[in-house]
């Protein structure tokens, strides 16, 4: 038996596809982390740990005994988000043929969006996991008040020299909570162009707004494989769990987790 449990309940044609569509362009919507990071897998449901390996790391030997220095081991935690359907709503549109309201769907989708994107950005103190803004040894930069002049370009720009004198070339991303891309979103008065336009332009078009950082945050990633990269166990996928008061319950889960092979491709703007 599949461990997503389908076949231990029949329901009519079509109707994994349409809630498999559901989530799958519910999350592309909303999802802000596998825009910028590369992806490692899936790597298959039944893989449970990955291996994050440093800039510096090899091997070791001694009396015939090798070890590898440099590399640790984590969970890939489980991240997961249940809904339920009620029978009737079924039943009413099998019989019927109207279309089934998927709204449940759409909200656990978005639920799992954010709880990926929130691992992903700041760790988890429970699964004892490293995000983005709360990793050690990442480079932090002052941020001046973006609100006046070209104060976010430039300081962009000195992100970039940074990460370029480190020799780490690439792809270079800039994530910003709200508002913070709401102060890009004025007209610099001596080129007549939006300061949101030239940060972008200057980023090949990496700039990206994510509602998950609250306020007052960015990040500016070079987000090459060799660097960083979010290793996948299980996509996202719906499985069946439960039959509870007639009504069915499903949950959308997956498994994945952050790896920050090089701390110095991350500068945090304070």
């Amino acid at each position: 038996m599949d461990f997503l449990a389908r076949d231990t309940v029949s329901f009519s044609e079509g109707f994994w596809a349409d809630i498999d569509n559901t989530v799958v362009n519910t999350v592309r919507t909303h999802i802000i982390g596998r825009r910028f990071l590369p992806l490692y897998g899936p790597l298959g449901a039944g893989v449970r740990s990955i291996n994050i390996d440093t800039v510096n790391s090899g091997e070791e030997s001694s009396d015939g005994f090798v070890k590898t220095t440099g590399r640790k081991f984590v969970e890939l935690p489980q991240i997961y988000e249940d809904f339920t359907l009620n029978w009737r709503d079924i039943e009413h549109s099998n019989s019927t043929g109207l279309p089934l309201d998927l709204s449940k769907v759409k909200l656990a989708a978005q639920a799992i969006a954010i709880k990926e994107d929130t691992l992903i950005f700041f760790g988890n103190e429970f699964l004892g996991v490293e995000g983005l803004f709360t990793a050690e040894g990442t480079v932090k930069l002052q941020k001046s008040d973006w609100n006046a002049d070209d104060n976010a370009f430039r300081d962009v720009a000195t992100g970039l020299s940074v990460l370029r004198s480190k020799n780490l070339i690439g792809r270079y991303s800039l994530v910003l909570s709200p508002d913070l891309y709401v102060q890009l979103q004025h007209i610099h008065p001596g080129l007549g162009i939006m300061e949101e336009e030239r940060i972008r332009k200057m980023l090949d078009g990496n700039l990206f707004n994510a509602p998950v950082l609250g306020s007052n945050k960015a990040v500016l990633v070079c987000s090459e494989p060799q660097y960083m990269d979010l290793a996948v166990g299980k996509d996202i996928e719906t499985a069946y769990l439960e039959s509870k008061d007639l009504n069915h319950v499903f949950r959308i889960l997956e498994t994945v987790a952050l790896r920050i092979k090089h701390k110095e491709a991350v500068i945090i703007f304070e």
